[in-house]
């Protein structure tokens, strides 16, 4: 019976573990800076077992009857914790009370069911084996956690219905101890029935775990979902209007149907068609393959190496009718190569250069995407780039983010890039900014690929033109030890109102 009790030690420490990763996951999905959200959850949740673990000190009868009511308010909580933040995010003005509220009580939790745990253990082992078996356990479960939630939770179960399938788990374990100890608890049978009823409600709610998130999700979107998928590294929306469907990365809209051919043709041609028969092209990002699409209008065009870190993001755009329809099927050309694959490593091991490069990642509002807008991965985009080539940056808005936009700048200046800044307005995102680099100095085009809906030889000309209120703000280079383009990113699109 010991040894069973052992084993429920590795089951709630799992559990422990992926309620205090769901809630930084999805802090991070609700309100980016994934560094921020995953450090400040987990400051909260520790500091919240101290507390739990402090208070245990206090229950001195009924240690086993305690122990099953820890493990079904553990199950109830943490199970439900993650549908209750998606359906609230919209509806409450303090939303980070509560996603800490409830990362305080979980963790206050299960911070209070080892000690009793290892109090009820006591008179089985020796001190000293009793500490180093339940904390081995405990250890072991917590690696457990860690491998299995980005590899196999998240992809296949999502944040809300893993949050209830743990629940159930911790519910399961005070069930388990329920039976095991019947003799010795008093008021059995109200400790069972509310056992059962908690059970029933978590399950219900991990059969309901998409509803409950196309609920949440219709809630925060203004037009009809109609595609959702957690993948390893984000959460990717569909939408669809009436004339007009929209792509979002973890709540941040990525592209409009009705004026995605602007930003596109604006990112691709500019810089391209200023190139004498471009042959090699390179695409780091650009999952959607819409700028791969307008990058084989040139007919010169050999091979397009396209490096996306997300398959779900790739597959997306290369199986929905909607979404091949939208970028011409280019990325099933014989031209293109697709591969899924950190941008930052693939480069490291890269010995090709190309003469046209377009990065085309999400903005800067990360560490993890703020890497590969360091002078160290630009000193590696620059070794990939011809002596003749040209490659772009998308930079944010220069005008909501001025000095974010300078700073991509300046870092790509450090590391010896010939820089052009150019902006367009599009209008689902406003003004936005573009960087040209070269190792040579740039001349804008005049001709371009017959039917362009946007760019063309006048407008072009008006694209280097920036106005007083974009002039250039002073700043630092965005370094890997520094990140200080995060920063100026958080609080410049932070205090802007749209």
């Amino acid at each position: 019976m010991s040894y069973v009790l052992l084993f429920s030690v590795f089951v709630i420490a799992t559990c422990g573990l992926v309620y205090e990763l769901i809630a930084g996951a999805l802090a991070s999905y609700l309100l980016g800076d994934s560094v921020t959200q995953f450090s400040t959850v987990i400051g909260v949740y520790l500091f919240s077992m101290g507390i739990g673990s402090f208070l245990s000190k206090y229950v001195n009868r009924n240690l086993i009857a305690v122990f099953i009511q820890v493990e079904l308010l553990i199950g109830l909580v943490g199970g439900f914790s993650s549908a209750i933040l998606f359906v609230a995010f919209e509806y409450v003005t303090s939303f980070r009370i509560l996603l800490y509220g409830l990362v305080s009580i979980t963790g206050t939790l299960v911070g209070f069911e080892i000690p009793i745990l290892m109090r009820i253990l006591q008179s089985q082992f020796e001190f000293k084996d009793l500490v180093s078996k339940v904390f081995t356990f405990d250890y072991v479960g917590a690696l457990l956690a860690s491998l299995l939630f980005p590899l196999v939770l998240v992809p296949h179960l999502g944040l809300v219905r893993t949050a209830f399938l743990f629940g159930i788990f911790n519910v399961l374990v005070g069930i388990w101890t329920l039976y095991l100890f019947k003799q010795e608890i008093p008021w059995i049978r109200l400790l069972k029935g509310s056992a059962f009823a908690v059970l029933l409600s978590l399950v219900i709610g991990f059969v309901y775990s998409d509803r409950i998130l196309s609920f949440a999700e219709a809630s925060s979107y203004q037009d009809k979902v109609i595609y959702s998928k957690s993948s390893q590294y984000q959460r990717i929306i569909l939408t669809k209007s009436a004339d007009d469907f929209r792509l979002f990365l973890n709540g941040n809209l990525q592209f409009s149907s009705k004026d995605e051919y602007r930003y596109h043709e604006a990112l691709v041609h500019v810089g391209m068609a200023s190139l004498d028969r471009p042959k090699s092209v390179l695409v780091l990002g650009g999952g959607d393959g819409l700028a791969v699409r307008e990058i084989l209008k040139y007919p010169s065009v050999e091979q397009v190496t396209l490096v996306d870190l997300d398959s779900e993001m790739t597959d997306l755009f290369m199986k929905h009718d909607l979404m091949t329809h939208l970028n011409e099927n280019s990325l099933h050309s014989p031209k293109v190569q697709v591969i899924n694959d950190d941008a930052f490593l693939w480069l490291r091991s890269n010995k090709k250069k190309f003469d046209f490069i377009v990065v085309d990642f999400p903005d800067p509002s990360n560490f993890s995407v703020g890497k590969l807008y360091t002078n160290s991965f630009y000193r590696l985009l620059k070794t990939a780039l011809s002596e003749t080539g040209v490659g772009v940056i998308q930079s944010t808005s220069p005008y909501v983010a001025k000095k974010s936009f300078w700073c991509v700048n300046h870092t790509l200046q450090s590391v010896g890039f010939k820089t052009s800044p150019y902006h367009v307005y599009v209008p689902a995102f406003g003004d936005w900014g573009y960087i040209l680099v070269s190792q040579q100095s740039f001349t804008p085009p005049e001709k371009f690929p017959d039917g362009l809906r946007f760019i063309n030889r006048d407008v072009v000309k008006t694209l280097f033109v920036f106005p007083e209120d974009m002039r250039v703000a002073s700043t630092d280079v965005n370094k890997l030890n520094n990140q200080i383009l995060v920063r100026h990113f958080e609080e410049e699109w932070a205090s802007y109102v749209h």
